[in-house]
């Protein structure tokens, strides 16, 4: 893994629009994107494709067939579960390279039991106005990295203006 690189994982994402938006994100950033199936489209999805421009050459996508796989492929590493449930601010954490920033589905959220389960270091949230369900999956998952590289300097960015 590159130094700096953070990594998203998208558990079950539902929208194609959100992944590839994530699609994106992960290109600009230099970030790994990891989808947890079953997924709620497939990768010809023109929503997909049209959300992640011509940046799915430039991305690092890794298709996992469940949690538990994802994790053995990523761990050891901290886990960041995003959930409006969560205990601690999204800028209140530190991040370090490597680690992974966990995102649920767009309907539901996390389910109670990632969200317990012993490899998630903390449960993070951002700050929303009270009586809000959630917010957009792949804006969370953006404002999240760009937190997680702001804290590194911008590691691996281009020049600044």
């Amino acid at each position: 893994m590159m130094a700096g690189v953070f990594r998203i994982l998208f558990f079950t994402p539902e929208i194609p629009g959100n992944t590839g938006n994530a699609i994106r994100l992960a290109a600009v950033t230099g970030s790994e994107l990891h989808l947890v199936e079953p997924l709620g489209f497939d990768f010809e999805d023109a929503k997909l494709r049209r959300a992640g421009l011509d940046y799915h050459d430039l991305a690092h996508v890794t298709v996992h067939p469940s949690l538990e796989a994802a994790f053995e492929a990523l761990l050891p590493a901290r886990v960041f579960a995003f959930t409006a449930e969560g205990e601690t601010l999204y800028t209140d954490v530190a991040y370090e390279p490597g680690d992974i920033l966990l995102f649920g589905p767009e309907s539901v959220g996390l389910p109670d039991a990632v969200k317990a389960d012993e490899r998630v270091t903390n449960l993070v949230k951002l700050p929303m106005m009270p009586s809000r369900r959630s917010m957009n999956l792949a804006n969370t998952a953006s404002i999240a990295v760009f937190e997680a590289w702001k804290q590194h300097g911008f590691a691996g960015s281009g020049p600044r203006a």
